[in-house]
């Protein structure tokens, strides 16, 4: 532990609790209205042009991914809600949750089967189109089905796309950048699970592997990338690209809840629950929901209890400044995609004024929790992905935080969305053991 740190022990009982290792819930205080809050690092116009990006992607994707055809090309999944889960953890945790509760299945998304499909794949397209459009290749008006054509993958195989990952942003970064025929690099940090080094070597990426944690191997891969001109590296600690592929999301989900007639407004509040390793993929979630929906969502990330750097860095205003080992917590868990021992300076600046607040949960748990999910609504998704439960399974907290909002007589109204990040890719030899970890 570094003393330079005790003040916040001292001072702040979360910070107290997560330096030992116990589960505990964070409620930021610095949460503004939205018509108070500072002009935002990204602005809904960038959003925006993320999504028509997108779009314009989309029939490549259905011709070269054929289980996006279904959708046309769009890398989206389904909000399903779960009534039986939520009786489970009404039960066995006294949760007291009185409206919908609901699982964003991005655990099934197409192609790479996690969150991550949706900023790890964007940031991709967005390279491959900046190129394209230099060479003369492509225009904005242009079919991108012509993207499969031999040449380009060409023109881009004279080029490499590095990242650094525990897991899953490296499976997305990995399977789009082989398949428009990009050379690819993924730097592995110890937490990465051996399948996911498979698979990726399957299709043709180059996988490096360490014996450090993630920021050892984001770093590494930054500095591989630097040495070759032709090479780009996907920053998951600085990437505003990332991040604006992760907020169309709150666009698309405003969509989903209306076709399914499920209000959102000061009635009906949204509760969304996103497990965070970095933060990118629940900042640029919890963005997009707020520029939708601004004071009538309430975004709370979740972390291990032994990788909770968002909780750190936000609880003590130091963000990237500080990691888990200044606080002697050794950020080795087995939630692989949280494992991340220092947090985003930039997610965690933006979410300052807007984040509700940060709950941690236990290794152990997390196991339960996805038995549960599978006995109560035949659904798997990863052990990482149950951290979303984190602050339902902690209804003392949560209701301390809706009594400061004044929000107690509206929750029969409110809708619970669960934010399922991985789950689909895990081979069923590793479901197996998953299911059978901690019994």
């Amino acid at each position: 532990m570094d003393k330079r740190f005790q003040h916040f022990l001292d001072t702040i009982p979360a910070v107290a609790d997560a330096a030992a290792l116990r589960e505990t819930f964070w409620l930021n205080d610095r949460k503004l209205p939205a018509d108070r809050q500072p002009t935002p690092a990204v602005s809904p116009a960038q959003i925006e042009d993320a999504r028509a990006r997108l779009e314009r992607f989309a029939p490549y994707l259905a011709l070269v991914f054929p289980e996006t055809a279904e959708n046309n090309g769009l890398i989206e999944s389904e909000l399903a809600e779960i009534p039986a889960m939520k009786e489970y953890l009404n039960q066995e945790y006294q949760a007291g949750i009185t409206g919908r509760l609901m699982l964003k299945k991005d655990s099934d998304l197409p192609i790479a089967g996690s969150v991550k499909a949706r900023g790890g794949i964007y940031e991709v397209l967005k390279h491959a189109e900046d190129l394209a459009f230099a060479a003369g290749m492509l225009h904005p008006e242009d079919d991108y089905r012509i993207l499969a054509e031999e040449r380009f993958r060409e023109f881009f195989g004279r080029h490499t796309i590095q990242v650094g990952s525990t897991g899953n942003l490296g499976m997305s970064i990995g399977i789009m950048s082989a398949k428009l025929g990009f050379r690819v690099i993924v730097h592995m940090s110890a937490d990465a699970k051996q399948w996911k080094k498979d698979l990726l070597r399957s299709r043709g990426v180059t996988v490096m592997e360490y014996q450090q944690d993630y920021c050892a191997a984001v770093e590494q891969g930054r500095k591989n990338s630097e040495q070759d001109p032709m090479s780009y590296f996907v920053d998951d600690e600085n990437s505003v690209n990332l991040f604006l592929g992760y907020a169309v999301a709150g666009k698309r989900l405003a969509d989903q809840l209306a076709r399914q007639q499920i209000p959102v407004d000061a009635d009906h509040p949204l509760f969304v629950y996103l497990p965070c390793g970095i933060g990118g993929a629940p900042g640029g979630v919890t963005f997009g929901l707020q520029q939708v929906f601004g004071d009538n969502v309430h975004c709370f990330f979740t972390e291990p209890t032994h990788a909770c750097c968002m909780l750190l860095g936000m609880a003590t205003g130091l963000h990237d400044k500080v990691s888990v080992q200044d606080f002697g917590i050794d950020g080795k868990t087995e939630a692989d995609g949280l494992a991340v021992g220092r947090p985003s300076a930039f997610v965690g600046r933006v979410m300052e004024p807007m984040l509700s607040g940060i709950a941690t949960i236990s290794d152990f748990r997390l196991y339960d929790l996805m038995r549960a999910l599978l006995n109560t609504e035949n659904t798997f998704i990863e052990p990482s992905s149950c951290a979303a439960f984190a602050a339902l399974i902690r209804p003392g907290d949560l209701q301390r935080y809706l009594r400061a909002q004044g929000l107690e007589e509206q929750m029969p109204n409110a809708a619970h969305i669960a934010w399922a990040t991985g789950g689909r890719m895990v081979p069923p030899e590793m479901r197996e053991l998953y299911l059978h970890t901690g019994l």
